[in-house]
């Protein structure tokens, strides 16, 4: 339709209501090109999911920085001067099991109660110590891979250490008043699967995550 024969006032009226509809149209925008993302098969991908279990709060407590094992989601220090000791079960006379039964407490206990395992509640001992706290991803990896650093683990006895032993399994089932592990179990062990089939390779240093 043209404005041509309108009278100047109605010609500047129709303008204006054209342009309205036109901006409140429902018609969508082109939509913006989406960032390219690495492909879901990537092994290396896979392993940031791994990362992100590794050096959840449940994880890195008994993963520390030096002999001191950490407490609660912030990672602060163990109370009581607790010490990762010979075999990683505790200095003598304050041994992890002193605390540490075979099973969480019940909830009725309540929040800050010591949890615990089937398995004796324990760190790595102190010739593999396998510190997760504060590393990068290429450097997470490459100590995972090291069996000098890992306790003599292949890709096979790593598996076995995180699909089944119980204490690895703890952290999603960590008692009441703890956040368990934020990645799924079963998401976990197949990304670790996925890296693992691929050749376990470690990120480039220059995308390196801390």
């Amino acid at each position: 339709m043209t404005t041509g024969g309108l009278p100047g006032p109605a010609r500047g009226w129709w303008i204006l209501a054209a342009a309205c509809v036109s901006a409140c149209s429902h018609a969508q925008a082109p939509a913006a090109a989406a960032a390219p993302t690495a492909p879901a098969s990537d092994p290396v991908v896979a392993f940031e999911t791994v990362r992100t279990v590794l050096q959840s709060p449940r994880c890195v407590n008994c993963h520390p920085v030096g002999d001191q094992p950490t407490q609660g989601d912030d990672n602060h220090l163990h109370q009581q001067f607790v010490q990762r000791g010979p075999e990683g079960r505790g200095a003598a006379g304050l041994a992890c099991s002193t605390c540490h039964g075979k099973a969480n407490p019940p909830e009725s206990y309540g929040e800050h109660m010591p949890p615990g395992v089937s398995t004796d509640w324990r760190l790595p001992p102190p010739e593999h110590r396998m510190v997760f706290a504060g590393l990068s991803s290429r450097a997470l990896c490459l100590q995972i891979k090291d069996r000098k650093q890992n306790g003599g683990k292949d890709m096979a006895g790593l598996l076995h250490h995180i699909a089944d032993d119980p204490l690895t399994r703890w952290g999603w089932s960590p008692g009441y008043g703890r956040k368990p592990v934020p990645v799924p179990h079963d998401e976990f062990v197949r990304a670790f699967k996925q890296w693992e089939d691929a050749g376990a390779p470690c990120p480039p240093a220059r995308v390196a995550q801390q």
